[in-house]
């Protein structure tokens, strides 16, 4: 079957390990579905995948993404949530949790293999495009906000990095939720993209703010950080679902952070459960992820280029 995947570890040419091609098709697995692919998503895990981050040489080739929804054997429209082991189904017991690409071939194929456990019904309102969108970067968003951050509607938070998959999906969920949203970003053009999808104000990045905020999202790490822990108002939290710019800031803000009492949250894509929610909450009010473009997967190449650019605003869609 056709796929595309990581051939080699480059960490500073991640782009130098991909290729597309031919590779054996699933083999039936007790306990497991084959899903046949009708759309997938990128993701930025998927550039660190080709980096060697999570993936070791010993588990290559390894097709690479996350996110999926198609059709499983029995015909049914599926949605495939990328956690394996989370709570032992499919797996044996001592195995530890983790994301498609790790151990397990992912999405980016004709077909895909999971635990029958690890699918979801798509529902009908949305199409295989929209549904392949939600498992990794709106299901994250969706736990930054309900489940890590601690905030109710009216509050305000402050979403890092205007364009990402994540940054896009806590503008439209922060907004259905009733809360008042605040984005920054360096391109002036995704800023007024980001006013377009409700957006309540928009900073370049590094601002000076009119007042501190309840919360911010943070997904671009080092390049923010500073920042972040200065908008926030006192006991204000800050939730860290990934680091784009690097993990490491210049300045950690200690002081900052103990003297104000912030919190500091860390949030890791979600729970089966999670995307239940999510699923349903897209379905009963009208909420879509937003979608930059879609491909075929045969230009699966041109998308990850796109998205180690950071050209994109919205999620890239690959379609076999």
């Amino acid at each position: 079957m056709f796929a595309a995947y990581a051939a080699r570890i480059s960490p500073d040419d991640p782009l130098a390990g991909l290729e597309l091609g031919e590779l054996p098709e699933p083999r039936a697995r007790e306990g497991w579905s084959t899903v046949t692919v009708k759309a997938a998503s990128l993701n930025h895990h998927d550039l660190w995948s080709l980096r060697g981050v999570g993936l070791g040489t010993d588990r290559l080739p390894m097709i690479l993404g996350c996110d999926a929804a198609g059709v499983d054997e029995h015909g049914n429209e599926v949605v495939v949530h990328s956690v394996v082991g989370q709570t032992g189904h499919g797996v044996g017991p001592d195995e530890p949790r983790s994301i498609l690409t790790e151990r397990y071939q992912g999405t980016f194929a004709q077909q895909v293999s999971v635990p029958t456990w690890n699918l979801l019904p798509k529902p009908a309102e949305l199409s295989f495009e929209e549904a392949a969108c939600l498992p990794t970067a709106w299901l994250t968003a969706y736990r930054m906000l309900f489940t890590k951050a601690g905030v109710t509607p009216g509050q305000t938070v402050l979403v890092q990095g205007a364009g990402g998959g994540v940054a896009t999906a806590l503008i439209v969920l922060g907004k259905a939720a009733g809360l008042r949203v605040w984005v920054t970003g360096r391109d002036e053009a995704k800023r007024a993209r980001a006013l377009s999808l409700g957006a309540d104000a928009v900073f370049e990045s590094g601002a000076r703010l009119p007042e501190r905020v309840h919360a911010v999202m943070e997904t671009v790490g080092a390049a923010t950080w500073s920042h972040s822990v200065k908008a926030l108002r006192p006991g204000g939290a800050i939730v860290i679902s990934g680091a784009t710019s690097g993990p490491s800031p210049k300045a950690a803000e200690l002081n900052r952070i103990f003297f104000l009492e912030l919190k500091v949250v860390g949030s890791t894509m979600g729970t089966k459960e999670e995307l239940e929610a999510l699923l349903a909450l897209c379905a009963t009010t009208g909420v879509r992820p937003v979608i930059d473009s879609v491909h075929p997967l045969t230009e699966a190449r041109d998308a990850f280029e796109r998205l180690e650019k950071g050209d994109v605003f919205g999620k890239l869609v690959l379609r076999p």
